[in-house]
């Protein structure tokens, strides 16, 4: 069995991916400016602003500390969505308030995603859908995003991964699992 091989044709620096007209490679800013640019031309193209794009940024995160069953992370700075799938924490940044969340759908587990341009959460198994506080809007799950405990401690957010609140189980608490700014 005989396999294809692409090759990738070198530039005039002899190096594969060089510029071929100018003699030289682009730098790593000029490429990210190319990226930008596209990117912002597809949004455009696509009817999405730029600005609501911007909007939720997502991010992937790890702790910056951990103390037994806490989890620190630095207080988001805008509105966005941060991922630290080690410990499974979705953490929110939406209208002043801070959310930390499951990873996980409360219908049967799967693993959340963040539709940017529809600015909710969705379950790609069974498509329930969710605002960014974790408020359920509809779909086949029965309640709400699952809240952790958190707390704020100066610049840090702290997430208990010991007090998972369900909507429906332990309404004042999931409730009560909001840092307002």
């Amino acid at each position: 069995m005989s396999r294809d091989i692409a090759r990738v044709e070198a530039g005039p620096s002899g190096r594969p991916g060089a510029c071929p007209g100018c003699g030289s490679e682009p730098s790593r800013r000029e490429l990210f400016a190319r990226a930008s640019c596209a990117l912002a031309a597809a949004l455009a193209a696509s009817g999405v602003s730029v600005d609501a794009a911007r909007a939720y940024p997502v991010d992937l995160t790890n702790p910056v500390s951990e103390q037994g069953a806490e989890r620190s992370y630095p207080l988001p700075a805008e509105d966005g969505v941060s991922i630290d799938q080690d410990n499974e924490v979705i953490l929110v940044r939406s209208a002043n308030r801070v959310y930390a969340f499951a990873l996980a759908c409360p219908h049967e587990n799967t693993a959340l995603r963040w539709r940017q341009n529809d600015r909710r959460f969705q379950c790609p198994r069974h498509e329930s859908k969710y605002q960014p506080d974790g408020t359920f809007t509809s779909g086949r799950a029965t309640r709400n995003m699952d809240r952790f405990a958190i707390r704020r401690d100066g610049q840090r957010v702290i997430v208990d991964l010991a007090k998972l609140w369900r909507s429906d189980k332990e309404k004042a608490a999931w409730d009560a699992a909001v840092l307002t700014l």
